[in-house]
């Protein structure tokens, strides 16, 4: 396991964008982003894999948010545009073992941050 921590959230308007962070402790594999928001269960966002390229977005991202890596920083980066209400919550980053392609099931990873908060004023 890997220790993760986000950072880049914050309060936007609609129609703005915000740029999250992911700063990881080892050198993950691969990684995803995940979303929680208020009421409603954990949802899927995007995924990656080891070496950078994009893996699988939900639909309601796809074409407005960008996942992407450094691994020579240990970095996960989701750079998030068109902002809506409905992309509201608590952002987390997870990093997969090294042996698993990570898709859009929580099972798939092993470590995860503790959350950064996006908040989108309509």
């Amino acid at each position: 396991q890997v220790h993760l921590v986000e950072s880049g959230g914050g309060l936007v308007q609609a129609g703005g964008s915000l740029r999250l962070s992911c700063v990881a402790s080892g050198r993950p594999y691969g990684m995803g982003w995940f979303r929680r928001a208020p009421g409603k269960e954990l949802e899927f966002v995007a995924s990656i894999s080891f070496n950078g390229v994009p893996l699988e977005y939900t639909d309601s991202v796809r074409g407005r948010f960008a996942i992407s890596k450094d691994s020579a920083k240990n970095m996960l980066y989701l750079q998030m545009n068109s902002l809506n209400a409905n992309d509201t919550g608590v952002y987390y980053c997870a990093a997969a073992p090294w042996h698993t392609r990570p898709s859009a099931l929580q099972h798939d990873y092993d470590s995860w941050g503790q959350g950064t908060q996006v908040t989108v004023s309509s």
